[in-house]
């Protein structure tokens, strides 16, 4: 299956796409309930599979691992991997991107931060030269087949963000993605300076963007919506009250809510083997 073609088709189809990041294997088996593309964050792959913030500790191979992981279960759910700065090295950027699209992936972002990196809704980001990061994404899109790839800067500085969304749209990038976005004044001035190349909006819990809705994005001309974090939040927010009530009970479980997660309900959720591989 030609998975890139099929997420490109759905970012050039009305309305914006949403993705849903997810940390693990268990998130993803909700998410894909009620949405039919996943996002695999970085932040919420550096939390859960290294318990430590997304300040480039990830190793390409755990990324790669997670991606087959993801594809295995899900062959008909679209696949965006965040790769950060193509973890330093432009050749291993694209022996990634290789490593990627065999396993089945949609696309990538690939973003211009210097090292140190840091999640893309925090202070003290630094970017490497334009013509440095430009160089390496050309060497990425050469060497896609199929794979979408989207093109991400986290300049915060008006006049460098403007200028740097334009360079990243003359590109064969397949989609824009300015991270950190402060207002919606600013995904308009992005939108325009663009063209009708497609643009990205990444929104994250307690992040600098806005919190908006897929029809006010739609009007502002985003294509694509990826959520970061929703499932590693509300699963931090839902484990941390279940013990602190579990300890404040003695140690005795409370008694299972109708409709909740129990042992059977888990077991039917992560149970896929009856489910119809794609033609």
């Amino acid at each position: 299956m030609r998975y890139g073609a099929k997420l490109r088709e759905a970012v050039r189809q009305d309305g914006t796409t949403p993705l849903i990041g997810v940390h693990d294997m268990h998130s993803a088996s909700l998410a894909v309930r009620y949405y039919d593309g996943l996002f695999l964050s970085g932040f919420g792959l550096a939390a859960s599979h290294y318990g430590l913030p997304d300040i480039g500790y990830i190793a390409w191979p755990d990324v790669v691992a997670f991606a087959q992981r993801l594809r295995g279960a899900f062959p008909r759910t679209h696949l965006l991997v965040d790769i950060d700065d193509g973890y330093v090295d432009t050749h291993v950027a694209c022996h990634v991107v290789e490593q990627l699209e065999a396993a089945g992936a949609s696309g990538v972002i690939l973003e211009d931060q210097a090292r140190p990196r840091r999640c893309g809704h925090v202070d003290g980001k630094k970017v490497l030269p334009l013509e440095e990061y430009l160089d390496k994404l050309d060497a990425v899109l050469a060497t896609r087949r199929d794979l979408l790839v989207v093109a991400r800067t986290d300049a915060t500085e008006r006049g460098e963000i403007l200028r740097r969304a334009k360079a990243l749209a003359a590109t064969d990038a397949d989609v824009i993605l300015v991270d950190g976005v402060r207002d919606t004044d600013a995904i308009r001035e992005i939108r325009s300076v663009i063209g009708d190349k497609p643009l990205l909006f990444n929104q994250i819990g307690g992040g600098k963007s806005p919190r908006l809705s897929l029809s006010e994005l739609t009007e502002l001309g985003v294509d694509v919506a990826i959520y970061s974090t929703p499932c590693l939040f509300a699963a931090q927010d839902a484990i941390d009250r279940a013990l602190r009530d579990l300890r404040a009970a003695d140690g005795r479980l409370p008694e299972p809510v109708p409709g909740g997660a129990d042992v059977a309900s888990c077991i039917a959720l992560l149970d896929r083997r009856s489910e119809p591989l794609p033609v």
